[in-house]
């Protein structure tokens, strides 16, 4: 007897397989069944959003991804943005205060690691103290740290400052040179702060690679160099020379007004169809108008002293209003 419910035991799963088996043929997968059901909870779930999942917003689309482009239609783009930024910036210019190309220089060797205003609103107390070459050179370093502290990196600039000033005086007679070679011999002048002096106090074409620049030139798909001097090169094979400087005007108040380093604001950007990097920053246009900064965004830019063909702030708020139909809405006072 005992024997025998054994053997029912075991051949009970064996027979509820079998008739399993026959019950499921083998058949192949279906697909859409197989998408249908995985869809089925993400359905269900936007059908009865309940608590916090009720208040997230709708999950934005995927940026396509771009064709890979060839060297030619490159460059046509990369021309293309300039011309448009041309179009959204024709005020661009140094924002820098400068009345000679010396106060520029100087200004421009403080404008490391800080920014414009702050430059600006340190080099008139500076200037006066200290208005030539020969001043400067002859200044107490100290005294000149504390003239300048509020840029930061003041023993570094101060030293740099009497520096080029010295040599300014013995070896260029007291006036700036407007050679590029001769500019990158001065003491914490590099290609950059020369091209920066030689565009904009001699009218010699060159292109300023600060961090803005050189951001949006990677970000343009210009180059993938990170080394400015490798950058300059790479850009200055895409655009004629005639545009080098107004051109670094450009990309540097594009980057400082709209593309931004942490939040680019992509949605607020008229050239988002020409850029390749449309979609690193804040795509919602409401969330990107409240990124956008200086004129852009309604507020003051960085000179306090602009130069009288400056078209000033109210034309500028006026011009950045006319393209509120390329930018929406820019939330700038017209």
């Amino acid at each position: 007897m005992a024997e025998s419910k054994a053997r029912k035991t075991a051949t009970e799963p064996a027979a509820k397989q079998a008739v399993t088996s026959a019950a499921k043929p083998d058949v192949k997968p279906d697909v859409n069944q197989d998408v249908k059901q995985a869809a089925k909870p993400a359905v269900k779930a936007a059908a009865k959003p309940t608590g916090k999942a009720a208040a997230k917003p709708p999950v934005k689309p995927p940026v396509k991804p771009r064709k890979p482009e060839s060297h030619l239609a490159m460059v046509r783009r990369a021309r293309r943005i300039n011309r448009e930024l041309a179009e959204l910036y024709p005020y661009a210019h140094p924002e820098l205060d400068f009345e000679n190309p010396f106060q520029l220089l100087v200004a421009t060797v403080l404008s490391a690691q800080t920014t414009d205003l702050r430059v600006n609103q340190t080099t008139p107390a500076l200037f006066a103290k200290y208005p030539t070459p020969e001043d400067m050179a002859a200044a107490n370093p100290e005294e000149l740290e504390e003239v300048i502290r509020p840029t930061g990196f003041f023993r570094n600039k101060a030293k740099a400052l009497i520096g080029l000033s010295t040599a300014l005086r013995d070896e260029f007679g007291g006036e700036v040179p407007g050679r590029l070679a001769d500019l990158v011999t001065l003491p914490g002048v590099g290609r950059k702060t020369a091209n920066v002096v030689l565009g904009n106090a001699f009218g010699v074409p060159g292109i300023t690679v600060d961090t803005h620049f050189g951001r949006l030139a990677r970000r343009f798909g210009w180059t993938t160099e990170e080394d400015p001097v490798k950058v300059e090169l790479a850009v200055a094979e895409i655009f004629p020379k005639s545009e080098w400087t107004m051109l670094s005007h450009r990309v540097v108040f594009h980057g400082r007004r709209i593309c931004h380093s942490q939040k680019p604001a992509c949605g607020a950007c008229p050239i988002a169809p020409l850029c390749p990097a449309y979609g690193e920053g804040e795509l919602d246009p409401e969330k990107a108008r409240k990124l956008l900064k200086y004129e852009m965004g309604g507020q003051p830019g960085q000179r306090l002293k602009p130069p009288s063909d400056f078209p000033g702030e109210a034309a500028a708020r006026a011009d950045a209003a006319a393209h509120q139909g390329r930018v929406a809405d820019l939330g700038v006072d017209a």
